[in-house]
Order: structure tokens, then C-alpha cells, then sequence
């Protein structure tokens, strides 16, 4: 079976992982540094958020050259050495394409906006304004207008902040200039990508305006505002793609596609498609048994329908951290558990393996465009993106001998890598301790999810074993300890106090537990 179908994916912050050079800013030699971190942690594959060459104006997601380094992180050597650490220690690395906007200080862009009659202007979509109004009422997913001016005129589309214009897929030399990025990585040796706004990069020909007004939730974004994404011709861009990336060895695709609808999500992946998409739900889900089990048994039966896995994601660089999401970290380490316990691919977001819950940051400290298009009304994602903690030593905490770029919150004095080594009962012993065990059991595993009749706020599934045993999670997200109707051996659980008797397993609140059940001992 393909490794990427069950793999856990380790997602890398560049900025705020590790700092090899003391400017507060992580590289890539300080990932290079600490991969042995991933790799102790049961990781299969390490994902890295873009390092290429950027004024940094949304983070390094706007993009200034798709095939190189820029020297706040390092230099393409880095890279290569980091590809080769890497490789040492048994993991793969995917890299993130952005190819729905560029920076407005890309090559291309700065030449579109210097010579109106430039081909390079067809790269982008520039249109005529309205008078004084732009081209439609579209808006950016960061707030305000998706337009600005340029000249006279003529304005430029940009669906997320205005230094990040959107491209024209439309125009071929676009598809040529892609193909040529792809084959630029695959040959140095990454394991694939990661696509960014994978259901954007088409819009509707006229550029229309929506019926209706648009939603600030980015998972119904798209529903809202249906003629600036998911257009039907974006699917196949992926399939010419994927005929790219069949020509390497075990080179995987996995798309942002953020649509709540899991049917359309499922567009996107297939044999002759993006081998796996990012699968979202779970991440606007409360911490109730009863949504998780249909979120999970829905995931399961419309992605393995399409002859791939579906993904597990709780949190990211985008999103409040899941330890604050649902309530705590006792909720975030019992979710955590039970999706370990499926199937799939979990893609972990650096830090959620300390318990890390989101940070509050002082507002003159805040860096994302978010929080600067909204005149400082939404707080935006720089919460979920402070630095690593690696050790209890303020101000750096191990991740730079300066001053990092955004400030720690009090959490990293008691929740860093150092600390939590020590402790046998921490987050970070968890993960390791679960991982370890889904590592050993997932070549025995039946990939058949079967859900077991409990009560209350419970979900209880079962996986059987090839030896005749079986996996058995239960997860109780009530607020009272709950006894379920199953026996057998402790395996892991996310906290303290699991207990057995004669008439099943008791399981405190808000607490997952595996167990293995009848048969040879797994």
C-alpha cells in the first residue's frame, strides 16, 4: 500500500520552528537541527509552509519566486541538506505551492504593473473598474474589497490580501510556467506538495457578482461566494498534475480545498488526481461524540469511496489551536487519540504535541493581515503561530539566542519540548507513546471501521485485528465518567482513571482510550 494512505505528517511553521541564527526568525538549518524531534515523535513526513522568497506581507504565502530560497531562511543549499537529514531519519518532505496569487513583487506582476501592453499582464486579472467603484463586489477572504486599483481605471484581483495578486489560470503560459516549478522540486527530491487554495486558481469567466452577501468562516467562504472558487475547471489542472507526479517515485499531492461539502471536496482527489485532501469539518466541530461519529463515519465513506484516505486535521497555521477550540487540553488529547485511532493520514501542526493552546498576543505585536485589514477588530491567526518552545528559558525558549518575532505566551514555560520530555504523563508522552503503537499496529489493522451502540455522549469504534484481536477506541466527551460494554487491555489513554470491571470500561470525562480486545494480545 502506498506510504502516503496512513501517513502522519508533521506540518513545520518555517518562521517559528527553529532558529539557526540568533535574528529570532526560524530557518531552514534550524529545522535541519531538530528533525530528530519529528522523527522521535513517529512522524512519517514533515510538511513545510513556504520558504521561497517573499516580503513576508501574509507570512510567506505571498510569493516573490517559486524556486528559490529567501535568505531570511536560508539559501537552496539549505534546503538540500535539510532534504537529506531527512532522508537519514526515515522522513519525507512536502513543500507548499501557492499557485492561486504571487506576491505583487513577483517578476511577473511588477512587470504587468510597469507595461500595460506586457503578455505579463495576462497573468493576471486586471479589469475595468465601475467609475469610481471596482470591477464586482467580491471581497477578500481577509476583509474589504478583493480589488485595487492600479492605474487609472484598471484594477487588479486579489482574493486575499492586496499585495498577493491572483493569477490567470486561464492564460496557458500559466500552466507551462507550473509544470516547470513542479519538476523544479520533484527533481531536488521532495516528497511532494502541499497546494494551497487548491479549489481556487480558476474564477467564473465574466467575473460575476454572487447573489447573496459572503461569510467570514472560510469553510463556507466558497459557498458564498461560488463564482471566485470551485470552478469546474480546476480539477483538471490537478490531473495534468498528478500525470507529472506519476512520472517520480512515491510522490504525493495533497490539496487545501476548504469546502464543507465533503462530495465536492472529493472532486479533487482519485487515481488520476490530487492523492489526498485536506478534510475540514472536524475543525468547525464542538466536542460532541454524536457530530465526531458522523463527521468520521461520512470522511471515511466518501474518500475511501474515491479510492483514497481521507486526511485528520484539527489544527493548523490558519486555525485557533484545538486546545483552546474544544475547551482544553484534557478535550484536545482525547480528540487527538480517537482520530489516531482511524485510518488515514493525521496532519499535525507543530506544537499541538505540547498541548499548546492558542496564545494572546499584545496588539502592537500582532504581524497578520488579518488583523491589519480589519483596523484591528479581528484578531486574526498569529495565536497559533508563535514560536516552538524547546526549553523553560525565557525570552527565547530555546528557539533563538535574540528576540523571536512574536512573543511567547506563559504557557512555554511549562509546555516546551524540554520540560514535557521529562514527564512521563505529558502531551508530548502521549503522542509519542500513541504514535509509536499506531506505527506497529497499522499493517494488522482492518481498514473497516466498525461503530459499536453506546449511550450518551460517547463514540466507540472498533478495528479488527489480522492476529483476531481488536482495536477498540472509545471517547467520552460528557462531563460525567461513563461505563461502556467493552473489556480488555489498556493499550494508551489520554488521561488518568480509566478503570475496569465487571460490567465493561469505565472512562472519564472528556478522555479517549484504546484497548485491546479478545484475542492474541496486539
Amino acid at each position: 500500500m502506498s506510504w502516503w494512505r496512513d501517513a502522519v505528517v508533521y506540518q513545520v511553521y518555517v518562521r517559528s520552528f527553529a532558529d539557526s541564527d540568533g535574528d529570532g526568525t526560524g530557518d531552514l538549518p534550524g529545522i535541519t537541527a531538530h528533525l530528530e524531534h519529528v522523527a522521535d515523535l513517529g512522524a512519517d513526513a514533515v510538511w513545510l509552509t513556504p520558504f521561497y522568497p517573499s516580503p513576508m506581507a501574509d507570512g510567506g504565502y505571498d510569493v516573490a519566486d517559486q524556486c528559490d530560497v529567501d535568505p531570511l531562511f536560508g539559501s537552496l543549499a539549505d534546503a538540500d541538506r535539510l532534504l537529506a537529514k531527512a532522508h537519514e531519519l526515515g522522513l519525507r518532505v512536502l513543500v507548499d505551492l501557492v499557485p492561486n496569487h504571487t506576491s505583487d513583487q513577483h517578476p511577473w506582476f511588477r512587470e504587468a504593473l510597469a507595461d500595460p501592453a506586457s503578455p505579463m499582464r495576462e497573468r493576471y486579472l486586471f479589469r475595468t473598474g465601475r467609475g469610481e467603484d471596482p470591477p464586482n463586489g467580491w471581497t477578500s477572504v481577509f476583509g474589504g474589497s478583493a480589488w485595487t486599483r492600479a492605474e487609472g481605471d484598471e484594477w487588479y484581483l486579489h482574493l486575499f490580501d492586496t499585495t498577493q495578486p491572483d493569477v490567470d489560470w486561464r492564460y496557458p503560459a500559466v500552466h507551462a510556467e507550473w509544470e516547470r516549478i513542479l519538476r523544479f522540486w520533484l527533481d531536488r527530491g521532495v516528497a511532494g506538495f502541499r497546494i494551497d487554495v487548491a479549489h481556487g486558481l480558476y474564477k467564473q469567466a465574466e467575473l460575476a457578482d454572487h447573489a447573496g452577501e459572503p461569510s467570514d468562516d472560510p469553510l463556507f467562504h466558497a459557498e458564498s461566494s461560488p463564482n471566485a472558487w470551485d470552478q469546474p475547471e480546476v480539477v483538471e489542472v490537478y490531473r495534468r498534475w498528478r500525470e507529472i507526479t506519476d512520472g517520480y517515485d512515491e510522490r504525493v499531492m495533497v490539496g487545501e480545498v476548504f469546502l464543507a461539502d465533503l462530495d465536492r471536496v472529493a472532486r479533487f482527489v482519485g487515481p488520476d488526481l490530487l492523492h489526498q485532501s485536506f478534510n475540514f469539518p472536524l475543525l468547525a466541530a464542538p466536542f460532541d461524540a454524536r457530530t465526531w461519529q458522523g463527521l468520521i463515519a461520512a470522511s471515511l465513506a466518501t474518500f475511501e469511496g474515491h479510492g483514497t484516505s481521507p486526511t485528520w486535521v484539527l489544527s493548523n497555521h490558519d486555525v485557533v489551536r484545538h486546545a483552546t477550540r474544544l475547551g482544553g487540553v484534557a478535550q484536545a488529547r482525547a480528540a487527538t487519540l480517537t482520530l489516531f485511532a482511524l485510518p488515514g493520514s493525521p496532519y499535525l501542526f507543530q506544537g499541538e504535541e505540547l498541548g499548546l493552546e492558542q496564545d494572546t498576543l499584545p496588539p502592537q505585536a500582532r504581524r497578520d493581515p488579518i488583523w491589519l485589514r480589519s483596523g484591528g477588530t479581528v484578531e486574526g491567526r498569529d495565536g497559533c503561530r508563535t514560536p516552538l518552545p524547546w526549553t523553560a528559558q525565557v525570552p527565547g525558549h530555546g528557539f533563538t539566542t535574540g528576540m523571536p518575532w512574536l512573543p511567547y505566551g506563559e504557557q512555554a514555560v511549562t509546555r516546551n519540548v524540554a520540560t514535557e520530555l521529562a514527564d512521563p504523563g505529558s502531551t508530548l508522552q502521549l503522542y509519542r507513546k500513541a504514535l509509536r503503537l499506531r506505527r506497529e499496529l497499522q499493517d494488522g489493522l482492518a481498514r473497516e471501521v466498525e461503530w459499536l451502540r453506546v449511550e450518551g455522549p460517547v463514540l466507540a469504534l472498533r478495528r479488527r485485528h489480522v492476529d483476531g484481536s481488536a482495536l477498540v477506541c472509545i471517547l467520552n466527551t460528557g462531563a460525567r465518567p461513563t461505563t461502556v460494554e467493552v473489556q480488555g487491555e489498556v493499550l494508551v489513554a489520554s488521561q488518568a482513571g480509566v478503570g475496569s470491571g465487571a460490567s465493561g470500561t469505565v472512562v472519564p470525562p472528556a478522555t479517549a482510550v484504546w484497548l485491546c480486545e479478545a484475542g492474541p494480545a496486539l
